[in-house]
């Protein structure tokens, strides 16, 4: 917490009787923000780094957020009512958050709307860590920005982007989320690539027009090589001091095992873990570029194969039919 010395005091708010300030002076109000990004790119990662923080309380995955609202009209802030309550406390991810249920007949309590009731859950979700500030981690929301951001207009977002061709191989070992869906069994790298786009076009879009002092993007290939710097940067966005807590998140948690996986051992910023050209077969490359290879050269990925092959073409648009007709 912190001390009287400091010049990041904590100061009055009616809603709680306390509210953080940044070190920029600005007042703060919870949920501080966002982690976005597709499935396996690395967000983990990030949210344990963030998490470190000793100001900030990253939760993991709740997801319960965009659920209530989804018969809400965008931009429109609901009244909170019974239902909406009963929605949130039956989310079987809302535990996650280890408050107990009490904790929204509490929240309630003096929150007409949903955004100041879930800004109480998050108020408490910081408390029950020992810090100021809490957010949240939920790769899926890139594609809920705009609902969001419009319910809690204070909420800045970290959007987490990784080379595609390594999130669909990291989908495809690791066999869940995606995976999923029926094509996954025939084509997973098609499935992985038309997720990653999906993900990407939605949370590139909706996040570029909250502007700078609300959105930024980081690459995992920039967090892996230089940990020390990207936090950095990114602390500066949430105009927080960097602490070196971030960087050494893993210390005491590595776990030994050879069937871990990286994040069940906790290891820390690490280069090389997954390489789409050592282990991606030429024929998954060319299809997952057949597919989303725009948005690669988009965010400044080099392609391998900038003329698709009329058989991959075929595959492709195959594919993509599924897509549409199943999905999206």
């Amino acid at each position: 917490m912190l001390s009287p010395e400091t010049d990041l005091t904590v100061r009055s708010d009616p809603r709680e009787g306390v509210q953080p300030v940044t070190d920029a002076g600005r007042r703060c109000r919870n949920p501080f923000l966002f982690v976005v990004g597709c499935q396996r790119s690395g967000t983990t990662m990030l949210q344990r780094m963030l998490d470190a923080h000793p100001r900030l309380a990253v939760a993991y995955d709740s997801l319960f957020i965009p659920r209530a609202l989804s018969d809400t009209p965008l931009g429109v802030d609901p009244i909170v009512d019974d239902a909406i309550v009963e929605r949130v406390r039956r989310h079987p991810r809302f535990a996650r958050l280890e408050l107990g249920e009490a904790i929204l007949d509490e929240a309630r309590e003096g929150s007409p709307h949903y955004s100041e009731f879930v800004s109480r859950i998050y108020d408490a979700y910081a408390r029950l860590k020992g810090k100021e500030l809490a957010g949240e981690k939920s790769p899926g929301y890139c594609r809920h920005l705009p609902r969001l951001c419009s319910v809690f207009p204070w909420v800045k977002v970290i959007h987490l982007i990784r080379d595609g061709r390594e999130v669909a191989l990291s989908i495809r070992d690791w066999g869940k989320g995606a995976a999923k869906l029926e094509l996954w069994k025939d084509e997973p790298i098609a499935v992985g690539a038309l997720w990653w786009r999906r993900d990407i076009i939605l949370g590139c879009d909706s996040g570029r027009v909250l502007g700078e002092d609300r959105y930024i993007e980081t690459r995992y290939e920039r967090l892996v090589a230089d940990p020390d710097g990207e936090s950095r940067r990114l602390c500066a966005f949430l105009g927080i001091s960097f602490n070196e807590r971030m960087t050494h998140y893993h210390e005491g948690r590595v776990r030994q095992g050879t069937n871990l996986s990286a994040k069940a051992a906790w290891l820390p910023p690490t280069r090389g873990l997954r390489d789409w050209r050592r282990d991606l077969t030429e024929r998954d490359v060319e299809l997952f570029e057949a597919i989303a290879g725009d948005q690669l050269s988009m965010l400044g990925y080099e392609r391998a194969f900038p003329i698709i092959s009329p058989a991959i073409r075929e595959i492709a648009q195959r594919c993509e039919h599924w897509w549409l007709q199943h999905v999206t």
